[in-house]
């Protein structure tokens, strides 16, 4: 039998995007299938940074810490629209870590990972402006580092685009609801829960990056006899408004051993987060209890002058971590690292391969390593690829960030700075593509509110997948966080009209 497909990948998250990605742009014909929307559930709920992971220093974590470490920058220069430095400032606890053990795993978080472009560690002075303002007095001294910020679904979303032009079929809300081996290949069910209708399709081998549902996958969906442990992890955040002037984040230490962060968000807010606590129930229904509200409030406040309570909070999120269960008595020691587990490939057996935790700074190298595992299945025509190629809308340099937005604003007067800001912090070289020959602000059709217009919704549906306003406000961007209950009802009617004119020219 001819295959449809050389690869199957269930799972649209950052693994089974990042998978679909590099396996299409080595010539393998790929089909992936998401049953909700891209990144909907844990790749947009991480904290959004790209880190070594420096509390994973104290669980000897080093071959982690360096890989994530090394990635930092290749990240950044594949993607300097979607993600940019930050510095983070941890502040000396006296009561907690001494500063010798701070300023070790310091130097060694800036020499285990090739760092180059970003900053080296320092020590800064907390009881003097512009640090002093919010902080409690008795925390004078700090360290500052690097590390980067990404905006997390749109990096999912960007893979999957970049997929889909490189010849990869991407289905969103399609489940996967059997895969069975069928003479040497994959015979896999894939249901549109949209209008319900059933297809099967063959491929040479099948990857099961189904996040917190991989093991359902396996018991459920494939069949499998044995399945390896997955702990799941509920982490979560909160969002308030804006607690400090510059441009840092904290990085608070807690009494309990954890780490918490609070970071710039959104221009007007800080994101706090996050917490770990093992989780049993269904990964869809995810959501913050009022424990772990209280629990992020203390502990940030243990730092402020002013207190953050639940009162102060106006947004909260949380995903599931799929993580890998390798016997941590607590679920902030489980480890963060990810597990690939090949299964068949021989006497006639396709090969399966299941990816058990990860996380969202080592995706690409998870993809490298998800291939070479399947290489002598696949023969794929090209080798590795991905840390020298942008991703959609991502060609240009990773200090190049303020020219891009200065030409947009040069090339369309009438975008606000803020707006042409962030649609660069966006799309990148790709936002000229919907600004097309605007002149003027009217040109850009109706405004939905905050500065969404036409042409942008409809890029996101026709190129990014978008089916639902929620899309779009919470994962295309975080723009519900301005958006009223009305003119989000506003949106979900404009997507739902489009999407039926969309099907009419179509049939």
């Amino acid at each position: 039998m001819t295959p449809d497909y050389d690869l199957v990948v269930i799972g649209g998250g950052i693994n089974g995007t990042g998978i679909a990605r590099d396996a299409v742009g080595r010539g393998a014909s790929v089909l992936l299938a998401e049953m909700g929307d891209l990144a909907g559930a844990t790749s947009s709920a991480s904290t959004k940074l790209i880190h070594g992971g420096l509390r994973y220093l104290e669980y000897y974590e080093f071959d982690l810490v360096r890989k994530a470490l090394k990635e930092r920058e290749v990240l950044w220069r594949a993607a300097p629209h979607i993600i940019w430095p930050l510095r983070f400032i941890l502040p000396h606890h006296k009561e907690l870590r001494p500063a010798w053990l701070l300023r070790v795993g310091l130097f060694l978080y800036d020499h285990l990972g090739g760092r180059k472009l970003l900053p080296a560690t320092k020590t800064v002075k907390l009881d003097q402006p512009p640090f002093s303002h919010g902080l409690k007095a008795m925390f004078k001294k700090g360290f500052e580092y690097s590390d980067c910020w990404v905006e997390d679904a749109r990096m999912v979303v960007l893979n999957a685009r970049d997929a889909a032009d490189r010849g990869a079929e991407i289905l969103t809300r399609t489940k996967c609801v059997n895969a069975r081996r069928e003479g040497g290949l994959w015979a896999v069910v894939l249901c549109d829960l949209e209008s319900g209708e059933e297809r099967t399709v063959t491929a040479k081998a099948l990857v099961n990056a189904a996040g917190p549902w991989v093991a359902d996958m396996l018991s459920g969906v494939v069949g499998a006899n044995r399945t390896s442990n997955v702990r799941l992890v509920k982490g979560s955040h909160i969002v308030v408004r804006r607690l400090f002037d510059h441009d840092r984040c904290f990085i608070f230490q807690n009494g309990d051993g954890r780490i918490i962060f609070a970071i710039p968000y959104e221009r007007e807010f800080t994101l706090i987060g996050t917490t770990d606590v093992d989780y049993d129930a269904d990964p869809g229904e995810v959501k913050i209890s009022d424990g772990e509200v209280e629990y992020l409030c203390q502990s940030v406040s243990e730092y402020l002058e002013t207190a953050v309570t639940p009162e102060d909070v106006i947004h909260t999120y949380s995903g599931v971590r799929p993580l890998y269960d390798d016997g941590a008595e607590d679920a902030k020691a489980a480890t963060r690292d990810y597990v690939l587990e090949l299964e068949g490939g021989e006497d006639d057996r396709a090969a399966l391969l299941s990816v058990f935790g990860g996380k969202i700074t080592t995706y690409r190298k998870l993809a490298e390593q998800v291939l070479e595992k399947l290489e002598p299945f696949l023969r794929f025509k090209r080798g590795v690829w991905t840390a020298y190629a942008p991703l959609p809308g991502g060609d240009f340099g990773p200090l190049d960030f303020d020219a891009q937005v200065s030409s947009l604003e040069a090339d369309f007067p009438f975008l606000a700075k803020a707006h042409a800001e962030r649609l660069v912090r966006a799309y990148g070289t790709d936002a000229r593509l919907f600004l097309g020959d605007a002149k003027r602000a009217e040109d850009l059709g109706t405004c939905f509110g905050a500065d969404l217009y036409e042409p942008e919704v409809r890029w996101l549906i026709d190129r990014e997948w978008a089916r639902a306003a929620e899309d779009i406000l919470w994962r295309r961007s975080k723009l519900g966080l301005h958006f009223s209950e009305t003119e989000t009802a506003a949106l979900e009617a404009f997507i739902k009209r489009y999407l039926a004119e969309k099907a009419e020219v179509a049939a």
